[in-house]
Parts: C-alpha cells; sequence; structure tokens
C-alpha cells in the first residue's frame, strides 16, 4: 500500500483486539464529529467496501461469516492484476482502478507517486456520481490519506472521513471509519458509500498473507462489513430499499508479505456483490476490477455514456464470448512445468463452429501451445513471468492464444504456423461486415500477424496485418460484402518463433 517507510514506521501491532479497537474508536470520536450528510433521493442505495490487500484465497481459512455469506447470497468473480510496465501491484493503482472504472493505461496511476494521473478525463466514482447524478446523497471513508488527497476516492463525496493511518496506525481508524459507517447507514439516508479498510494490508507486509495474524485481521474486517451489513437490514425504510453491497481488493499479497511485483499472489483480486439483480452464489469467470463502477451505475439505473471510456460492464452481465463457454473443457498441464498440477486451465478444443489449422504447423514443442490453444490468465500468465503476459488486461475469462514462445522451450521441428477459424456468419442483403475483438500481440522479427476475410468460403484476402505490439486493445476491422455473397469467415493467421504469441478475445461479428 504505502511507501516501504511510511507503512514500516508505522507497524506498532497487526492483529486488534477488542481493547484496542474500542480505544481507537472512542479516542477518535472525541476528535471527529459524525458529519450530516444531505437526505438521500434514490431508493437504489450502494455501500462499496475496499479492503486493502485482501487475497481472496485465504478467506475460506479465515473466521469470515459475512464475507461468506455474500459469496453464497451474492456474486463473486475473481481475477488477476496487471503487473509493470503496465503498473505495479500496489494501492496507487489498484484503488485507481477500481474507482474509475479504467485500467492504468488510461488512468494513469502506474505507482504509489500517482505521478501521471489522468482523474480529470477518468474520474473516481463520488466525482463522476457528483457530476452526473448530483442531488444523490455520497460519503467516503480513507485512512490512506492519499486516495483524499491524490483525489482518488474522496473527491465529490457530499461528507468525508479522512484518517492518517501511515502516522497513526491503521487499527484504530479503521475501527472508527467501521463506527461512523455504522452510523451514518443506521440513523441518516445516505445512497452511496466508498470506505476503506486499510490493517489488512499492514499485517500482510508485517507478517505475510500465509500466517495466523492475517487471518486474524480478514476477521476483524469481517466484523466490520458484517456491522454494516446488520445496520442497512436495521433501517426503517429497508423494505422499501434496494440496496447493494459491493466488496473488492486493490491487489494480493505474497504468503511472506509484500506487493508490487508479477507473482500471481501479488496479483489476486476479486470483486463480491449482492444486492437486486445480482445472481446468489455466482462464480463468473469473466469478471474483472474495473467493473465496480459499471456495477454502480447499473444499481442505480444510471446508462453508461460510451463517451466515458469506461473498461468494466456491471458484475450482473455475463459475457457473450465464444471462448468462455469452453470453460468445461479446461483441462490441466501437460508439459508446463511452473503451473500447479490441479489448475484447469486450457484446452485445444474450439468453441462450436471454429476451427484451428494447424497443417504448416511443425512437429513437437511444448504441447499446450502447439497452435493455437484457448486458456484463462491465470493458467497462461503462470509460464513465463514479466514478459507482458500479465498485461492482457482486457480479455476476460477464457481467450484464445498464439504462443510461439512457450512453444519452443521445448524441442521442436518445422515454423509455428497455426490458423484460428471464425464460424460462418450470414450476411445475405447486407453491404458491409465489421469484427470487433481485443488483442493483446508482441511483435519481433520475421513474426507475422494477419486477419483474413473469406466470403462463401471463397480465396481468404488479408484486412489487416500487425507488425508491432498491441498492448491489450479494442480492435476493429471491416470489409465490404461482395455482390451476392451470403455468408463471411474470419481467419487469425499467425506465424512465430521463440518469441512472442498472440491473444484473440471477445469476437463480434456484426452487419449492416
Amino acid at each position: 500500500m504505502r511507501s516501504p517507510l511510511s507503512r514500516r514506521t508505522v507497524l506498532t501491532g497487526t492483529a486488534a483486539t477488542a481493547t484496542t479497537v474500542a480505544l481507537g474508536t472512542a479516542a477518535a470520536s472525541q476528535a471527529h464529529a459524525v458529519p450530516t450528510l444531505p437526505n438521500g433521493t434514490s431508493k437504489d442505495k450502494v455501500l462499496v467496501v475496499g479492503m486493502d490487500g485482501l487475497r481472496h484465497d485465504r478467506i475460506d481459512a479465515a473466521n469470515a461469516p459475512h464475507l461468506k455469506a455474500m459469496m453464497s447470497e451474492g456474486t463473486y468473480g475473481t481475477s488477476l492484476l496487471y503487473a509493470s510496465p503496465m503498473a505495479a501491484t500496489s494501492s496507487g493503482p489498484g484503488w485507481s482502478t477500481i474507482s474509475s472504472g479504467v485500467w492504468p493505461d488510461k488512468h494513469g496511476v502506474k505507482d504509489n507517486t500517482f505521478a501521471g494521473k489522468q482523474y480529470d478525463r477518468y474520474p473516481g466514482l463520488l466525482a463522476r456520481l457528483a457530476r452526473i447524478r448530483p442531488a444523490l446523497s455520497t460519503y467516503a471513508a480513507v485512512d490512506w490519506k492519499p486516495l483524499d488527497t491524490q483525489g482518488t476516492v474522496t473527491p465529490g463525496a457530499d461528507a468525508k472521513l479522512v484518517l492518517d493511518g501511515d502516522r497513526d496506525g491503521y487499527t484504530g481508524h479503521d475501527a472508527t471509519i467501521a463506527a461512523e459507517t455504522e452510523a451514518i447507514i443506521r440513523d441518516q439516508n445516505p445512497d452511496v458509500l466508498f470506505v476503506y479498510f486499510g490493517q489488512s494490508d499492514i499485517v500482510g507486509h508485517d507478517l505475510g498473507a500465509g500466517s495466523q495474524a492475517y487471518l486474524d485481521q480478514i476477521a476483524v474486517q469481517d466484523t466490520y462489513l458484517g456491522r454494516l451489513r446488520a445496520a442497512i437490514k436495521a433501517r426503517p425504510g429497508y423494505a422499501s430499499e434496494r440496496w447493494t453491497v459491493i466488496v473488492a481488493t486493490d491487489h494480493g499479497h505474497l504468503d511472506a508479505g509484500g506487493h508490487g511485483g508479477s507473482t500471481v499472489e501479488e496479483r489476486r483480486a476479486f470483486v463480491l456483490a449482492t444486492g437486486p439483480g445480482i445472481a446468489a452464489g455466482a462464480r463468473p469467470i469473466d469478471t474483472r476490477l474495473v467493473d465496480v463502477v459499471p456495477t454502480v451505475l447499473a444499481q442505480l439505473g444510471i446508462p453508461v455514456d460510451p463517451a466515458w471510456g469506461l473498461d468494466g460492464k456491471p458484475l450482473q452481465e455475463r459475457s457473450a464470448d465464444p471462448f468462455d463457454a469452453l470453460r468445461p473443457a479446461l483441462t490441466a498441464r501437460v508439459d508446463e512445468t511452473g503451473i500447479p498440477a490441479g489448475l484447469l486451465g486450457f484446452t485445444h478444443t474450439p468453441p462450436s463452429g471454429w476451427s484451428v489449422i494447424n497443417n504448416a504447423m511443425g512437429t513437437g514443442g511444448t504441447t499446450e501451445w502447439r497452435g493455437w490453444a484457448f486458456a484463462t490468465d491465470e493458467f497462461w500468465s503462470r509460464t513465463q513471468r514479466d514478459q507482458w503476459r500479465e498485461l492482457n488486461v482486457r480479455s476476460r475469462g477464457v481467450f484464445a492464444v498464439a504462443d510461439s514462445d512457450e512453444w519452443a522451450d521445448r524441442t521442436f521441428s518445422g515454423p509455428y504456423d497455426s490458423t484460428l477459424v471464425t464460424p460462418a456468419y450470414d450476411v445475405t442483403g447486407k453491404t458491409r461486415v465489421r469484427l470487433d475483438f481485443t488483442t493483446l500481440y508482441r511483435q519481433e522479427g520475421s513474426q507475422t500477424a494477419r486477419i483474413l476475410v473469406s466470403f462463401n468460403a471463397g480465396t481468404p484476402t488479408v484486412v489487416k496485418s500487425y507488425t508491432s505490439d498491441v498492448v491489450s486493445q479494442p480492435q476493429s476491422v471491416s470489409a465490404d460484402v461482395p455482390a451476392g455473397a451470403s455468408s463471411v469467415c474470419f481467419r487469425f493467421h499467425y506465424t512465430g518463433s521463440n518469441n512472442w504469441y498472440w491473444v484473440i478475445d471477445g469476437v463480434r461479428i456484426s452487419q449492416s
């Protein structure tokens, strides 16, 4: 979360005791009166709870009944973050991503200096709500001060509580945030609240995510979450209100403590939500951290303006991507050694109607990557760190990947040459066809990546070639439909050697 100096100069304790929590709350309450918010105007209400550095795969082992209840009652999506050079797995980029709804290549925050931030173009959630729905009553509470001073979370809030956990310690300040938020929910009529708890990150740094103290801290923050949920349900108007509760984190932690790097443990993130229209017990594979803002907007009935450039989608909306249907077909590693044996994350079986042509492909090589394959982020990015596989942020769930770099890590003979072919789409009576998708592509040497179009199963024609890197961006290709054509299919043809790869996801075909 913080710089090494600031986080270690304030570490006077890691696991909160009941006495410490009580003293911290009492001391802070004497110095800070609970603010009076404007009266809320909406029956749709949202509470966002941020828990810093909370590694989701440690929740099961913790005494966390409220988080576990939310997992049962709502939708729980886990995913992996970026890593450098897009951004470090640290709090500045993480909370900027959560609050703005866009990835670091847009909001500009790459580390905890916040240098290059683009909040004027991609404002935080409460700042955006202040612009588009100013009548909403909003509140923010944070104890990592940069979330206020840098403008990440608190701008736009009608009232805010800003404490200094680096100076004073996070244990008491987290307790104060819980107590004040509980009082506001119980006694006033807020519409949207964004509250933050920081001690989980401190314990992760000091004692590691693998420690009992880390589990104990999850339990403390789970208790705060339970109090806030109870306050919501105790409201006099609760029966006529529609409350959504969202819990998210900014990054993970190493078992031994620390984050900022590119390990899977540091990249772990999640979004957990309950509320109207949010499916109970769902475990989607297509959730990303940028989905918090669109989920809030959807729950408030606010349509997203495409001009905002948001990267996320509402948590309750499933992707229509054809590759995600392959989830039941995913299998474990074959030749790869750095991937856990039990992790199911790849297949060579294409979706229905799709095909892979490998008749020009060489022999041997790493089995998983012999021609176009279909994989998850956790499986593929584990193959080799720090080669930009971590930057595949705009892919969701299962995606298609041609990875000549990993294929060439085992003995092979002949070229890497593979073509991914879409199903045939009806274009009868249409004049133009458009292909939309997202891609991550790295270029080197004589490697080629081409998109070809074929009408009525005729000779494919090149409509796009890549000759330089494209770092996880949406793409589109259009072609005129010849007179009399009734069908079209597209081909993704990749040739490479020992570097690099091509990722395709989110394929959509439209006609006009």
